[in-house]
């Protein structure tokens, strides 16, 4: 009982900052709950988010990175709608404020290791190093301790994805995406995106906060979704 009514002040609390970008704003219908434990999402390696047809999760991998990051936080904002960030412990630390920025504006904020590595390439000490380096970043810029990871590429290892249920975080993969780092128009990608949530009914969707080119789309990728009636869910964790 007490993690539905909190769930229902965070869904009215999403709901409000809807109300506050107008009625035309895709807004944040709903925020999702969910527990700090050993758990794994995304049908395009796991089990899928208890999300409804028609509802999207929208999720940025790669940032901060100033060049970029900052516009797709104002088409965001534009929107009322609320992603969440998997950054790289690099730029994080480089960026520590902009990194912070994403956080205040009310987006969630997950780790995507610390070097963007191809982990099965790399000896496992080498791989828990890396976990180990992008959780003190965590730590240094944020406090505390990160609930969810993915791995870059989406390339799962045995000892990172022990080493990750061990310490109860969430893996999360994806749902679709729109390979929005291959040279393409806004319109295209646009296009790509609703041919894959029709095929899906919705789901994770993976952008890139570090891609140019995403941030210039993101503004039509926000109304194509209006659009077409999907509905952004707002994923958070319980505090640590």
């Amino acid at each position: 009982m007490l993690r539905a009514a909190v769930g229902g002040l965070l869904c009215s609390a999403a709901l409000g900052a809807a109300a506050g970008c107008g009625e035309d704003a895709l807004g944040t219908s709903r925020t999702l709950a969910l527990p700090r434990e050993a758990a794994a999402y995304g049908r395009a390696q796991h089990a899928p988010l208890p999300l409804a047809p028609g509802e999207v999760v929208i999720t940025f991998d790669d940032g901060p990175r100033p060049e970029s990051t900052p516009r797709v936080l104002q088409a965001l904002q534009a929107e009322c709608v609320r992603a969440t960030f998997f950054m790289v412990g690099e730029p994080m630390l480089a960026h520590a404020p902009l990194a912070r920025e994403v956080g205040a504006q009310g987006h969630g904020v997950a780790l995507h290791s610390f070097r963007h590595s191809h982990f099965a390439a790399l000896p496992e000490a080498e791989q828990l190093a890396d976990l180990q380096q992008v959780e003190a970043a965590y730590r240094q810029v944020f406090g505390g301790r990160a609930a969810a990871y993915r791995f870059p590429f989406l390339e799962e290892t045995p000892p990172l994805r022990g080493a990750l249920a061990a310490s109860g975080y969430t893996v999360m993969s994806v749902d679709l995406g729109v390979e929005d780092w291959e040279p393409q128009s806004p319109q295209q990608m646009a296009d790509k995106l609703v041919q894959r949530l029709a095929a899906s009914g919705g789901g994770i969707v993976l952008l890139h906060d570090a891609q140019d080119q995403t941030a210039a789309a993101l503004p039509l990728l926000l109304r194509t979704l209006k659009t077409h009636g999907y509905r952004v869910v707002h994923v958070e964790w319980a505090a640590d």
